[in-house]
């Protein structure tokens, strides 16, 4: 199997004001998702939300400044580390994750094991 990175971006002003109740019940929807993974033959190896982009730290060619370096609409806001089979069946569990206010990127995870194959 092979490792892809499942990103989540949003619309960060959508979690702004939100209330517990609709807080837990996305909660809920990634519980759901990770074991939507297990049930679709795949695996979660990891993942994590994310701070606020207004937390970030850039570092950019040795200077750092506070927050994100580009400013978009859509920010990073979490991931999921996963192991499918190839890219298609990595996606198909990919269009399962909740994100209610963007979408996901998925990402194979770099080889870089040394065995020349780097990716």
């Amino acid at each position: 199997m092979t490792q892809y990175a499942v990103l989540i971006y949003g619309d960060e002003s959508a979690y702004a004001d939100m209330s517990q109740e609709a807080w837990a019940a996305m909660m809920d929807a990634h519980n759901a998702f990770s074991h939507a993974v297990v049930e679709q033959g795949g695996t979660v190896l990891g993942g994590e939300g994310l701070a606020p982009s207004a937390t970030a730290t850039s570092v950019r060619g040795g200077a750092v400044t506070d927050g994100p370096f580009v400013e978009t609409k859509e920010s990073l806001g979490g991931f999921y580390l996963i192991e499918a089979d190839d890219l298609d069946h990595a996606v198909r569990i990919a269009a399962l994750c909740p994100a209610p206010s963007g979408g996901v990127e998925v990402r194979p995870v770099m080889d870089t094991s040394g065995d020349g194959a780097g990716s």
